[in-house]
């Protein structure tokens, strides 16, 4: 049976309510309804759909990249995100791929976790 879709990425952190800022200040995700699991986390929502899982509970010493690269997302809103990075001192890089017709910027949240945002390649910088 072939896969149809991505569901979600999960981040692991030792600062659940930092991670869950971190994504609602700069991905604009919501938290919302999440099992009663036996362990902290919350899960994020964009459109009322879960994409990104937060598990909590971890050391700094746990929180190391693993195999996976990045997470990247489809965003609107190039210049006032690159204002925004820029305003909380998040270092970042920003390239457009014109084969792809987008425009990529690059940071990392305060777990390590790499996130790239893909804006329309019509859109200011």
């Amino acid at each position: 049976m072939p896969v149809s879709a991505m569901s979600h990425f999960t981040i692991l952190t030792d600062d659940v309510a930092n991670t869950v800022r971190f994504y609602g200040d700069f991905l604009g995700l919501t938290e919302g309804f999440r099992p009663d699991f036996d362990f902290p986390g919350a899960w994020l929502y964009a459109g009322g759909v879960p994409i990104l899982h937060v598990i909590g509970g971890k050391t700094k010493a746990y929180l190391r990249p693993g195999v996976i690269d990045h997470m990247a997302f489809s965003a609107t809103g190039l210049a006032a995100m690159l204002e925004k990075l820029a305003a909380h001192g998040i270092e970042h890089t920003s390239q457009p791929l014109a084969a792809a017709g987008v425009w990529q910027v690059f940071f990392f949240d305060p777990n390590g976790a790499r996130v790239e945002l893909d804006f329309a390649a019509t859109e200011a910088r």
